[in-house]
C-alpha cells in the first residue's frame, strides 16, 4: 500500500517537470495531459510483480529465536518440553570437557536442550542458509576416558547437513516462548 502511494507522489512530482507527451496529467505549464500508456503499464507492472508483503507472525522474534526454534521444531527428540535452553559454545571448546583427549569444535555451535534429560539436546552450527551442521554429540558423556582422540574427531567428521524446515508459525512462536537462558 505504502509503494503505491509513494509511487503514485513520484508521478505527480515527476509529472509537473515532464513535457506534454500523450495523456491527461499535469505538465510544467499546469495543462492536463495524458500519460504515456506504455510508461503506466511499465511502472504498474513493476509494482505488480513484487508480491503484497504481510507482516509475518514472527516478525517481532529475533532471527536466532527463530534458528533454535525452527531447529528444535525438526531435530528435537521430544517436542513437549517445558523450557527451551540455549547454550553457546564457541570454537576450540572440546567436544567432551571432562576428557584430555577430546578434539575441539572447529566452528562455535549452539546446543539447545529441553529442562529434562529425557528432552535431548541438539548440537550445530548454523549456516545462514537455511541449513546446519548437525553435531552427533551426547548431552552428557557417559563412557571410559580418555576415549582417544580419533574418536572425537569421527565425531567431527561425520557432522551432517540438514535444511532445515520453516515449520508452522503457531509452533516455531510456542517453542520461542519457551526460550531460556541456560540452566
Amino acid at each position: 500500500m505504502k509503494k503505491v502511494f509513494y509511487l503514485s507522489a513520484v508521478l505527480l512530482l515527476l509529472s509537473g517537470c515532464r513535457e506534454e507527451e500523450d495523456g491527461p496529467f499535469m505538465n510544467a505549464n499546469n495543462q492536463a495531459t495524458e500519460i504515456p500508456a506504455a510508461e503506466t503499464e511499465e511502472e504498474e507492472t513493476d509494482m505488480d510483480s513484487e508480491p503484497a508483503q504481510e507482516p509475518s507472525a514472527l516478525s517481532e522474534y529475533s532471527t536466532e529465536q527463530i534458528e533454535y526454534a525452527r531447529v528444535w521444531l525438526q531435530l528435537g527428540a521430544n517436542q513437549e518440553i517445558d523450557g527451551l535452553y540455549v547454550n553457546k559454545i564457541p570454537e576450540g571448546t572440546p567436544l567432551n570437557p571432562d576428557d584430555e583427549t577430546s578434539a575441539a569444535y572447529p566452528e562455535d555451535v549452539i546446543q539447545l536442550e529441553g529442562s529434562r534429560l529425557v528432552d535431548g539436546s541438539v548440537t550445530y552450527s548454523g549456516n545462514g542458509d537455511g541449513t546446519v551442521n548437525l553435531y552427533n554429540v551426547p548431552l552428557r558423556w557417559d563412557g571410559e576416558y580418555p576415549a582417544g582422540e580419533a574418536f572425537y574427531t569421527e565425531i567431527i567428521e561425520n557432522t551432517e547437513l540438514v535444511a532445515i524446515d520453516r515449520g508452522e508459525d503457531e509452533e516455531v512462536i510456542r517453542l520461542i516462548e519457551l526460550l531460556q537462558d541456560q540452566p
